[in-house]
């Protein structure tokens, strides 16, 4: 049977025994050495390129992202895990695009880490069922967001009007400026509220301001 060596990078001492207490009970997982910071772990990985590194996010000297960044540098295959109490979604894209395999948190089940080991040494990457269900509901929540933000194409005059009403002036002086009549700035400005849906200037103007037309 073969052996699978594992990295345990945390720079606290209970985190070390619970771990070897949950995979003491499988024969074929063997500790082969602790670090207790993220250059510790580093420096571990290159001199024993173990099979699996559980590798904790924050951690002293540095974190276990760069950590993790500086191990795909030295070109070292290990699968690494994250063990963290870290759960945003930030940590886990930041950790996955260091080159991190898997992301587990610290109250993950016992049968997770099983799950998570076989599954990053088949290649596979693997997310603790929490961060798999919150990540999920991110992206369907942000792909709904964005099917529903529609696209406002405004004219280069539509946007002249916007940046006068946002001087305060009133129809007649936006006529007077840009050398057109009053008849057809009221048309302009009609046309820009039906198209930003806006009920008011408040509402037009915040509008303009989040799109960077005019600084409030």
């Amino acid at each position: 049977m073969k052996t699978i060596s594992i990295l345990i990078a945390d720079d606290h001492e209970v985190i070390h025994n619970g771990i070897e207490d949950i995979l003491k009970s499988y024969d074929d997982l063997v500790i082969c050495c602790h670090a207790y910071s993220g250059k510790e772990a580093h420096e571990q990985a290159v001199a024993l390129k173990p099979d699996i590194i559980f590798m904790d996010i924050s951690m002293p000297e540095i974190n276990g992202i760069e950590a993790t960044r500086l191990i795909r540098q030295e070109n070292i295959h290990s699968k690494i895990i994250a063990l963290t109490q870290y759960e945003e979604n930030e940590y886990v894209l930041q950790f996955l695009g260091a080159g991190g395999n898997g992301y587990l948190l610290k109250n993950s089940k016992r049968g997770e880490f099983r799950e998570a080991i076989e599954s990053v040494l088949n290649n596979q990457r693997y997310l603790s069922y929490e961060l798999s269900h919150n990540l999920l509901n991110s992206v369907i929540s942000n792909g709904i967001q964005k099917k529903d933000e529609k696209e406002v194409h405004l004219t280069r005059r539509e946007i002249e009007i916007i940046k006068k009403i946002a001087e305060d002036k009133n129809n007649q002086e936006i006529a007077d400026e840009l050398n057109i009549s009053l008849r057809t700035v009221e048309t302009h400005r009609r046309n820009i509220m039906q198209k930003l849906e806006a009920k008011s200037v408040i509402s037009l103007l915040k509008y303009a301001s989040q799109k960077g037309l005019i600084d409030l």
